[in-house]
Order: C-alpha cells, then sequence, then structure tokens
C-alpha cells in the first residue's frame, strides 16, 4: 500500500496531532512503510517579505545566524521525534531543508517516491489565514500525491 509517507512538521505540537494517525496507517500497510519526518527552516527574508517598505532588508549576518539556529532547533527536534518512532520500532528517517516550508514539501514530495504526504492542519480561518498563508493549502493545491490532513479538535 504506503511505501513511504512524508509527514512534515514545524516543531509544534500541534503539527505531531498527525502522527498517531500515521502509526496506524504503517501499522496496517503489508509492507513496511518508511516513515520520512521533514522539518523545513524558513530564511529570515522569508518572513519578513511582505512587511511594507523596506521588509525584505535583513542584515545578512543576522540572517545566517537566525539560520543555523533554526537549523540547530530542527535537527534536535526531528533527532528527538526520529527517536520516539523508532523505539516503537518503525522505520523512520528525517529531512531538513531551508526554503518557503510549501515549496519544499512540494519539491520532496516530487522527487522522491512518495506515496503519502499525511500533515497537520493549524486549523487557521479568517484573517490570520490571510496573513499568515497556509501551508497545507499550498500542498494541496500543488501536487496529485494522496494526502491525509488531520485538523486539531475543536474545544
Amino acid at each position: 500500500m504506503y511505501k513511504m509517507i512524508l509527514v512534515p512538521l514545524d516543531g509544534s505540537e500541534l503539527a505531531e496531532i498527525v502522527l498517531p494517525h500515521v502509526e496506524v496507517l504503517v501499522k496496517a500497510c503489508t509492507e513496511e512503510a518508511e516513515i520520512v519526518i521533514l522539518q523545513v527552516c524558513e530564511p529570515l527574508q522569508s518572513k519578513l517579505s511582505g512587511m511594507g517598505p523596506g521588509g525584505n532588508i535583513v542584515i545578512p549576518r543576522l540572517a545566517k545566524q537566525a539560520e543555523e539556529t533554526c537549523k540547530e532547533q530542527a535537527e534536535k527536534y526531528l533527532d528527538g521525534v526520529e527517536k520516539r518512532l523508532k523505539g516503537k520500532g518503525f522505520k523512520v528517517r528525517s529531512e531538513l531543508k531551508v526554503g518557503s516550508p510549501g515549496e519544499e514539501i512540494l519539491d520532496y514530495a516530487s522527487n522522491n517516491p512518495v506515496d503519502l504526504i499525511a500533515m497537520a492542519s493549524h486549523g487557521r480561518s479568517g484573517i490570520s489565514r490571510w496573513a499568515y498563508g497556509s501551508v497545507t493549502s499550498q500542498v494541496l493545491r500543488g501536487i496529485a500525491t494522496p494526502i491525509l490532513v488531520v485538523t486539531p479538535e475543536k474545544k
């Protein structure tokens, strides 16, 4: 059924709500599926674009420091998630990319034999969705690979 499941995570607990669903799917597969957890560090300049005049001006050293810090934190986070999943007997590996999250997820899925993308939606709507955009929405529109989207429970 599924041989490779791509699971984009952003380091938040909310993004991890997809993991129990992925675990159930992998256990149901007749052949052992590989889970690939992917985190994307977004460059500081990308985060500042669209913030009005001067929004794209970033001190290069500051941008580089921010990227290195993001990569260090992401590697530590991914290592922890990978160890937890391996401890449960799953075949898993992690990937770290730098760029726009939606674009990097689409690029990875397009250039690797991904059978399913499983991701959480942060459940934004209205003005916050407009302001922050939606990585999930971008991925849904950008690829033909099947996608499992898990949304947080409403409280």
